[in-house]
């Protein structure tokens, strides 16, 4: 487990701990192996524990009652998910799924409410990243329920552009059906929208990656929600 030590201690959910709890929640810690596309959880699963993402990509989702599929988040290396159940002590509020071949760390509920109550610093850092989570959330409700698609794509592309340090060459780490639903559209739409935008100089796209040309269009475009004719 020794080569998972980097993994948790460079994770948002425990940075910045001391060594020994790090040792500690090594201990703690299970290898879980998934293949393409395989089911992690489900949606009103029992929360028995959660996740630290070590490779591959993982999508968390929600399924309506026709089977159409919205995606809320997409996790990569390094990313926690599942966490909320360990607080609430419920189930699942939506599915993960595997979208490569992926390799994850499993902490049990009950050992890490063991270690989160002997350790104040660990239920902070937990604290702060399920406030992260929520301000997410509140940012895309807003989106898909107020904006139409350019301007929840403008307002995703200007989220990854803070997050990613202030660049203004974003490398996808999803494919564009995946972005499609994570914006709550089709592909199709997200295309055209996306050469739209291409042909008014707000950005380039090649391939997975979009190069922002108009930080200040984009933002002007996530406010107002609507792109301008052409």
């Amino acid at each position: 487990m020794s080569q998972y030590h980097d993994l948790i201690s460079h994770t948002i959910l425990f940075e910045g701990l001391p060594e020994q709890h790090i040792q500690d929640l090594l201990k703690i810690s299970r290898v879980r192996e998934f293949s393409k596309n395989e089911l992690i959880f489900s949606e009103g699963d029992s929360g028995n524990g959660f996740y630290i993402n070590a490779d591959g990509m993982i999508k968390i989702f929600k399924l309506s009652s026709e089977g159409k599929e919205q995606i809320l988040h997409i996790f990569g290396p390094g990313e926690p998910f599942g966490e909320v159940p360990v607080f609430s002590g419920q189930t699942f509020p939506a599915n993960a799924e595997a979208i490569t071949k992926s390799r994850a760390l499993f902490f049990p509920r009950s050992e890490i409410i063991a270690l989160i109550e002997a350790n104040a610093s660990l239920a902070l850092n937990m604290l702060a990243v399920l406030s992260l989570r929520l301000r997410r959330f509140t940012i895309q409700i807003e989106n898909l329920s107020l904006k139409e698609v350019p301007g929840r794509l403008a307002a995703h592309l200007i989220m990854l552009h803070i997050e990613q340090r202030e660049k203004n060459i974003i490398d996808l780490n999803i494919s564009k059906s995946q972005l499609a639903a994570l914006l709550g559209t089709i592909p199709e739409t997200l295309s055209r929208i996306l050469a739209k935008m291409a042909g008014q100089g707000l950005l380039d796209v090649q391939g997975r990656q979009i190069t922002l040309l108009d930080i200040k269009g984009l933002e002007l475009l996530a406010q107002t929600g609507k792109l301008a004719d052409s």
